[in-house]
Parts: structure tokens; sequence; C-alpha cells
């Protein structure tokens, strides 16, 4: 109960932040509420981030995100989660491999340890922070190798949500291929939900959001067969007989929540004006969310540990992006 009660001052600051983002959202909605979330809470956290509100808003940037996917699933049928899941991944066997062959290629030549171009490539490819966490035991990498790569991932998460609906609208992306594109090339769950928030704002529907989500949530399970391929690596490189794999621990398993309530949509179990509150709730904490992440975010310490291994999320990030509309336009789905 008293962990409970230590999360409440975190959890209200990032709702401070979230109720005038919302409205000024629908307001302006070129913008987008979850855009105003993420730069109100980086001025909020730059001046103030009291210690008693550090875990509230590590709550809300991490758990509340993932109830709120939980929340959208409400609003999709069963059949689209696994028609878009499955015809996404042709676009991500190649995003994947875009991002792990530039790691591979760039990191010797910037100078960047092995461990931390693994973190950075596989942040970049399946799902960010969550990866690199995931990962990182399994290759024995240190404390210093992750804040690094958890901090340049971060850096281009931030950019991703502000960049990619002005390119996309420069481009001329149609809202199936702007949240396909964001899906598979923008790095973080957080991050992806944020970009075809503000996207789905100034087109009047939720067709890019819900795309993105779905195809993010497929790309977020590939963290299980990449992560067992490096502990076999990791092994074989030891000489040792199995590296350290936990399936438990890093299985996305909100992931299932999602689908459970596609489910319950798809069977109308619940009257759809249930649905459709239960979903613009999600929605509404996709801005706490992003108000969360905005206010812990130590915009110093994002370059902080040098260029290199920012040049290399970098080459990766683009190697990806530039993959993804390169796919969907020789496969038609642009």
């Amino acid at each position: 109960m008293k962990h409970h009660t230590s999360l409440l001052p975190g959890i209200a600051l990032a709702l401070a932040i979230a109720v005038p983002a919302w409205f000024l959202g629908k307001l302006v909605p070129i913008i987008g509420g979850a855009i105003f979330a993420i730069a109100f809470g980086l001025i909020v956290g730059s001046f103030y981030r009291p210690e008693r509100c550090v875990s509230g808003i590590k709550f809300t940037g991490k758990k509340i995100l993932q109830y709120s996917i939980v929340l959208l699933g409400f609003e999709l049928q069963i059949r689209t989660v696994l028609a878009v899941g499955s015809r996404s991944l042709f676009v991500m066997a190649f995003t994947v491999s875009a991002a792990f062959l530039t790691a591979f290629a760039l990191y010797r030549l910037l100078r960047v340890n092995d461990k931390q171009a693994v973190l950075i490539g596989v942040g970049t490819c399946i799902c960010g922070g969550s990866a690199i966490a995931a990962t990182a035991p399994v290759i024995d990498a240190d404390d210093r190798d992750i804040a690094q790569s958890i901090s340049t991932i971060f850096l281009f998460n931030i950019i991703a949500v502000f960049a990619f609906p002005a390119i996309g609208r420069l481009l001329g992306l149609s809202d199936e291929g702007f949240g396909l594109w964001a899906g598979t090339a923008v790095n973080d769950t957080s991050s992806v939900v944020a970009t075809a928030a503000a996207w789905s704002e100034v087109a009047g529907n939720n067709a890019a959001l819900s795309l993105a989500t779905i195809v993010k949530l497929t790309r977020t399970l590939l963290i299980i067969p990449i992560t067992l391929a490096l502990a076999f690596w990791t092994a074989r490189k030891k000489g040792s007989g199995g590296g350290r794999f936990d399936f438990v621990k890093i299985f996305p398993w909100f992931v299932l929540g999602f689908v459970a309530a596609a489910l319950v949509n798809s069977f109308g179990a619940l009257p759809p004006a249930l649905t459709h509150f239960l979903s613009q709730c999600g929605k509404f904490m996709i801005v706490m969310a992003m108000a969360a992440i905005g206010a812990s975010t130590d915009v110093r310490g994002l370059v902080a540990g040098g260029r290199r291994p920012i040049i290399l999320g970098l080459s990766c990030w683009a190697a990806v992006a530039v993959v993804s509309l390169a796919v969907q336009r020789f496969s038609g789905s642009l």
C-alpha cells in the first residue's frame, strides 16, 4: 500500500501536464496532445522534478503507457490485428536487417564497443529501451553501455515524434502508409504511439494510430527470437553451453491484453458506447505517458556520452526509416 501511495505525486504531476496538453491538442490538432505533452513535460522536468515524483513519473511513462495500449484494442477487430500484423512482417524483415547491418558496418569505423553497437541496433529495430533492457543481461553489457544506448535511442524517439508527421505530410503518405512507416521505423513503443496519434489527430481518424500500434506490437514480439539468438551468440563467444535467457522476463505481456481487448470488441461482449469510452481513455493515458516521459528526460544527459554512439544511432535509425519507405514503395503498400 505504501508503495502505491509513493507513486501518486508523480502520477499527479503527469496528469497536471496532460490535461492542458489534451485540450490544446484538440484545439491545434496539427500538433496534437501527445506532442504538447512531451514539450510541456520537457519544460516542467527541466525546472521541477522533485525526488518524491520520480517513481510515479516512471510508472506513468511505462505502465500507464502499456495500459493505454491495451485500451486501444477495444476499438479494433481481431481479424484486423492479425491481418495487419502478418502483413507487416515482410517490411520488418528488411528493417531489422538494415539496423543490424548498419550497426555492424559502422561500429568499428566509429570505434564504438561491440556491446553498445548491439544494444543500439536492437533498440532501433525492435522496441527501444525495452529491447535494450532485455538484451543487456544476455550479452553481459555493463551499466555504462546500457545507459548510453538508452540515451541514444531516446534522443531519436523525441526527434521522431516531432519530425515524422511533418516528413510524412511532405512525402504525401496515406494514413495506412504512415501507420506502417511509424510502426516499423520509430524506435520505442511510446514514441510510435505518440507519433501516430499526432498524425491521426490531423487526419481526423484513427487509421494510422491503430495500424501503427498493431505493427509496433508485432515488432515488439521479435524481441524473443532476437534475444534468444544473441544468447546463443554470446555463449558461443565464451565457449559455454548457453546464455542467460529468461522468456517470462522478456515477454511483453501487455500485448496479450491488447489482443484480448480486440477479441472482446470483435465478439460484441461490451456495448459500443463503453468500448468507445475505453479507447478514448486509452488515448488520454497516452498523453499522460508522454508527459511523464518528457518530465523524466535529462536533455543534457542525452548527449553527455559523446558523439560516436549518437552517430551510430542516427545511422541505424535513418537506415530503418529509409528502408521501410523503400520496401513499401516497391511492394505497392504506399
